[in-house]
């Protein structure tokens, strides 16, 4: 039985990595994908999403719908230094003739996520790998709806280990942190994959000029010119030695969960502003969430890099 999916994503370089991934593995069937400000605005956010579908050309196409434009409060934050001003680090994309990959969905996100939720109760499990706004949207509207999800699996946070864009603070919760608050204490089967855990996957020059650099299908130059790979230097963008593949590894969790570690804990999120806005902490409390802090890190690179071949 393929497990049915929902992938809500603010689509930077590694949540195109990570739609490829789950498009490329038969244990899924995406049922849609859902944007979200985060790493470059909606707008774009959209767009990436319709170019990485043009480049996968699933056989199904995927119902994909348009989300919040900014978090519950404050203003957007954006990652354009990292994932470039495009958001995918300024790959081109031939996105051919005719129609397109996705069907659009009129309503917002938050709508299709609890919609596909009822249609199959019990069955649906939800990757959150952007800021976590969608999500709290659809149990401020909808919680009956949310409730019939199988399963939420989040990409952010760092528990015991220091942040990504302060020292405290990951760049997913940071952007909304009341959006997180609310996801956690929702008491939904929650399974969250930190920084603490992703910082263990990575592609660094080895493996790219090794294993992805000869497979030579439009995916692998896809990878090469998103990380912004130097031939030459043999760096990535920024002079950067390795790439984490954080949102791969939350599809990875879903298509294998036995890839990792787990400890069931409670946390909370700061949403006071100040230096620790955005920090994950651990609690004494019964709303536990499942957290990855190890991952067999060979095992997942075999499968993430074998279904670039595909």
């Amino acid at each position: 039985m393929k497990k049915k999916v929902i992938i809500d994503c603010d689509v930077g370089v590694d949540d195109a990595l990570a739609l490829i991934l789950a498009f490329h593995s038969p244990e899924l069937e995406v049922k849609a994908i859902t944007g979200v400000n985060g790493n470059v605005p909606l707008d774009l956010v959209f767009i990436n999403i319709q170019k990485v579908l043009s480049l996968i050309r699933p056989g199904q196409r995927p119902l994909i719908a348009r989300g919040a434009d900014r978090p519950l409060k404050g203003k957007p934050v954006y990652a354009h230094s990292f994932h470039g001003a495009d958001g995918l680090g300024g790959a081109k994309i031939d996105r051919g003739e005719g129609g397109g990959w996705g069907q659009i969905f009129p309503g917002p996100a938050h709508e299709l996520i609890t919609g596909i939720a009822r249609q199959h109760p019990g069955e649906l499990t939800l990757m959150a790998i952007g800021p976590l706004t969608n999500i709290a949207l659809g149990l401020q509207k909808d919680p009956e709806g949310m409730r019939k999800l199988k399963e939420v699996v989040i990409m952010g946070g760092a528990v015991r280990t220091k942040g990504n864009i302060t020292p405290r603070a990951e760049f997913n919760i940071f952007v909304d942190p009341l959006a997180a608050q609310m996801v956690f204490e929702a008491g939904l089967p929650i399974t969250l994959a930190p920084l603490d855990v992703t910082h263990q996957v990575f592609l660094n020059p080895q493996l790219l000029e090794e294993r992805v650099r000869p497979i030579n299908n439009s995916i692998s130059r896809f990878v090469i010119d998103s990380l912004g790979y130097d031939l030459a230097r043999h760096r990535f963008r920024q002079g950067r030695e390795k790439f984490h593949l954080h949102d791969p590894l939350t599809v990875g969790v879903v298509i294998n969960p036995a890839l990792v570690e787990k400890e069931k804990i409670a946390i909370q999120v700061e949403t006071q502003e100040g230096e620790c806005w955005g920090k994950i902490i651990e609690i004494s409390g019964d709303q536990k969430v499942e957290v990855c802090f190890k991952v067999d890190s060979p095992k997942f690179l075999e499968l993430f890099l074998s279904r670039l071949e595909d």
